[in-house]
């Protein structure tokens, strides 16, 4: 039964979530139900192909990328594969008609982590492109449900905060990506003299993407729109944490909110929600 094969793959993504990020699982939880399995199922794709070239390092990475990336365009032409990831994931791309130029700009991404350590403000760009602003894209197409119009007129913002997202993962991650895996993402920053005043100045550019990306949640249609704010949310007061905390101390240990301090934020943000104050 083709259904139970489905099922499975679709409890894989979802398990996968759930084990790779609380914080996010807490948050799909805050959409309507409709949007949680396809939700899952693309962030189990993310998921598997950011392991690849963060986690593999006894293994031949590039080829594994490669054979990843061409299961996952067959997996999308046949409508199925043996990998449950990806069948998970083509269920959801051809349901809801995510375009393949999102996910080929995002496997490029991927790619440029394999041989790039330094980056300079076009490849930084394009690679924020890549690893969060095309994913933030792929989430909006469920979100809207296939309303070419709405996707259309919130992209910029969607784009916005997915953008946001990853500026603040890059500080969060700073000593694990400089010292364990010898990436500076930061364009023109050298890391052996990270000062406040170069964080601060990154900090600036993120409170104008979380500017804009926040006025696209105000917008999103109300399946979508709670569990997106949590999301915000979290980021907003891990950058809050990120911002009080010195330069050296951010270059050599993990900024982190606390698994109670979560749960916390989303009491709040739902009392929020339900006083309409969002």
């Amino acid at each position: 039964m083709k259904k139970l094969f489905d099922n499975l793959c679709f409890e894989t993504s979802k398990r996968t979530t759930k084990r790779y990020s609380t914080s996010f699982s807490l948050g799909i939880r805050f959409l309507h139900q409709s949007m949680h399995q396809p939700i899952y199922n693309i962030y189990g794709f993310v998921r598997f192909a950011d392991e690849i070239v963060d986690s593999f390092h006894d293994h031949d990475k590039e080829t594994l990328l490669a054979e990843f990336k061409e299961d996952t365009y067959k997996a999308i032409e046949r409508g199925i594969s043996l990998n449950p990831i990806l069948n998970a994931f083509q269920e959801t791309v051809n349901q809801y008609a995510i375009p393949l130029e999102l996910i080929e700009t995002f496997l490029r991404s991927m790619e440029m982590d394999l041989d790039k350590s330094k980056y300079n403000q076009d490849t930084y760009e394009e690679y924020i492109l890549g690893s969060a602003e095309v994913v933030g894209l792929m989430c909006l197409k469920i979100f809207v449900g296939g309303d070419e119009d709405e996707y259309q007129r919130l992209k910029p913002s969607a784009m916005k905060l997915g953008a946001a997202f990853q500026k603040i993962n890059f500080l969060r991650d700073l000593q694990a990506d400089y010292k364990e895996l010898g990436r500076t993402y930061f364009p023109g920053v050298n890391l052996e003299d990270f000062s406040n005043v170069v964080k601060k100045e990154i900090e600036k550019e993120i409170e104008v993407d979380f500017a804009a990306g926040y006025e696209g949640i105000k917008q999103l249609p109300k399946k979508a729109r709670f569990g997106t704010y949590m999301a915000y949310i979290y980021y907003y007061k891990l950058f809050t944490k990120i911002k009080d905390t010195p330069a050296h101390v951010i270059l050599n240990e993990r900024v982190r909110i606390a698994d109670n301090r979560k749960y916390r934020l989303f009491v709040s943000s739902y009392v929020r929600h339900s006083l309409n104050l969002v």
